[in-house]
């Protein structure tokens, strides 16, 4: 499959890849609140620079978290409004996976703990072993050895030989496994391109109506804001999906 579609709204930062055969076009900038408005004019900018369109794409690829809530909220939304519109099957990657390619890729790490600040003093973590024999072939331990987990920074255990990778040094500095090779990075479109091939391989895509986001953290509820970014969001995205009966 070479006609994809990969977007992450995570963190704070948005990113946005379109692969189209040999062809690759990503954009990453600012996220957060700017997300839910600027994510389907980036989709539609790619796509058109690509010389594609929805109902062309083999699969549409978003981050599943964790991360921000309203962000996943967000990608989930969007996903699943451009899948209905143009019946195109959905791939969830999780985005800690993806901070892990993006080490393994941008540094030659094969062995990573993965973290992203998820604030209130806590990280979202998991460990991926990239040179061991699993079930998705180069991609080694694909999945990870343990669970994304949620902990306090002081908490954050890392074996001997792992790299840490993430965004999370700024804000908890020394107490991060001091001892650790440290890798900024991000969950990035384009590393969830890469890893695409082998999930689409393994199975690995869901219909539209799955499209739920890897919270970790329980949230009692939405804001009101949230609410109507995660309605507009949604309705937007259907609106600009041609239907696949037309």
């Amino acid at each position: 499959m070479s006609r994809l579609l990969a977007f992450d709204t995570s963190t704070e930062h948005l990113s946005v890849a379109v692969l189209h055969g040999e062809r690759l076009l990503a954009h990453n900038g600012v996220g957060g609140a700017q997300a839910s408005t600027t994510l389907l004019p980036l989709i539609q900018q790619l796509l058109g620079e690509a010389g594609l369109v929805l109902a062309e794409l083999d699969a549409i690829v978003f981050g599943r978290g964790p991360g921000s809530f309203t962000g996943l909220r967000t990608a989930c939304s969007v996903a699943q409004g451009l899948a209905f519109g143009a019946g195109v099957p959905l791939l969830p990657v999780d985005t800690l996976l993806a901070v892990a390619e993006e080490a393994r890729h941008a540094f030659g790490a094969q062995q990573v703990v993965a973290v992203l600040d998820a604030r209130m003093d806590q990280l979202y973590a998991a460990r991926y072993d990239f040179s061991a024999a699993g079930p998705l072939g180069g991609l080694g331990g694909l999945g990870g050895d343990d669970e994304p987990l949620l902990l306090s920074p002081d908490a954050l255990e890392v074996p001997a030989g792992y790299a840490l990778a993430g965004n999370a040094f700024a804000a908890y500095g020394p107490r991060l496994a001091p001892a650790a090779a440290r890798h900024e990075a991000l969950p990035t479109a384009t590393a969830m391109l890469r890893l695409a091939p082998a999930l689409l391989a393994a199975g690995r895509t869901v219909p539209a109506a799955q499209a739920w986001p890897l919270y970790v953290r329980d949230k009692v509820a939405q804001t009101t804001e949230e609410r109507a970014a995660i309605k507009a969001a949604a309705a937007s995205a259907a609106a600009a999906a041609p239907s696949s009966h037309a």
